[in-house]
């Protein structure tokens, strides 16, 4: 049993698969921050020892730092279900989550939460696109990759968001407590579409924080063609499936 001091209201969830390099780095760039997180690392196994290091650093970070050990990896999206759960658990009223290769500015977690805690929404994305194109050190191939995932995702689901793959967020609790997480099964750039989707037709609100997103320095990329193809594939029949379903939309998005 973990035992937490709820000195905060706020976690950030931190996705891993072998990010030696980066996680010691992140983990001490946002608990260097005045505005107090806790942090939850859900570690998909792996075999960099990634894990051992934030076990580590537990002795460091007590009663702020926690460590969710999975024993497999079945993709990205299982592993922010997992740590979503965790968070409602553990009564946090907001979640906000973070890659851990510093793509996702850390200091901007500190906006992403002030916006969503301050103002009348309910879901705050770190968006790329909101004023053009804000990537650093993209090869130009992926960067128009990236775009057009993002436009074919606003054609087929009608939302109003520029970046929907985006995954530097700051949920409030009632979102993840309204959508039924153990019913989602895309992962990877389809989790990020499908969680707005489905935040959206249950009526919350959300908003666009814009971000400079840089290309990792340290570490490997996990995106591929597989992921991408499956990400397309899922937004189309999550989006299929929705009319199968009954929701009331709130269109009120900034």
């Amino acid at each position: 049993m973990i035992h937490i001091h709820q000195d905060t209201d706020a976690l950030v969830i931190i996705p891993t698969y072998n990010e030696k390099e980066n996680i010691a780095l992140i983990i001490d760039a946002i608990f260097s921050f005045s505005e107090s997180f806790h942090i939850l690392v859900v570690d998909d196994a792996s075999p960099d020892g990634t894990s051992d290091i934030v076990a580590t650093l537990q002795e460091t970070y007590p009663d702020r730092l926690y460590l969710m050990r999975r024993e497999k990896n079945p993709g990205l999206g299982a592993a922010y279900i997992d740590g979503f759960k965790f968070a409602l658990k553990k009564n946090y009223a907001y979640i906000l989550t973070i890659d851990a290769d510093f793509s996702h500015p850390p200091s901007e977690l500190i906006g992403l939460y002030n916006i969503c805690r301050q103002e009348a929404y309910d879901l705050v994305i770190g968006s790329r696109y909101l004023n053009g194109v804000n990537i650093v050190n993209w090869p130009i191939s992926r960067v128009f990759l990236s775009y057009f995932a993002n436009f074919f995702a606003r054609c087929i689901t009608g939302l109003p968001v520029k970046d929907l793959t985006a995954g530097f967020h700051c949920y409030k609790r009632a979102v993840l407590e309204a959508i039924k997480l153990d019913f989602i099964h895309t992962s990877g750039y389809g989790f990020q579409v499908e969680m707005k989707f489905l935040a959206w037709q249950h009526g919350f609100t959300m908003t666009e924080f814009p971000i400079v997103f840089t290309n990792r320095k340290r570490g490997q990329s996990k995106m591929s063609s597989a992921i991408i193809l499956e990400a397309l594939l899922g937004i189309i029949k999550m989006k299929i499936s929705s009319f199968f379903s009954k929701f009331h939309r709130n269109t009120s998005t900034t």
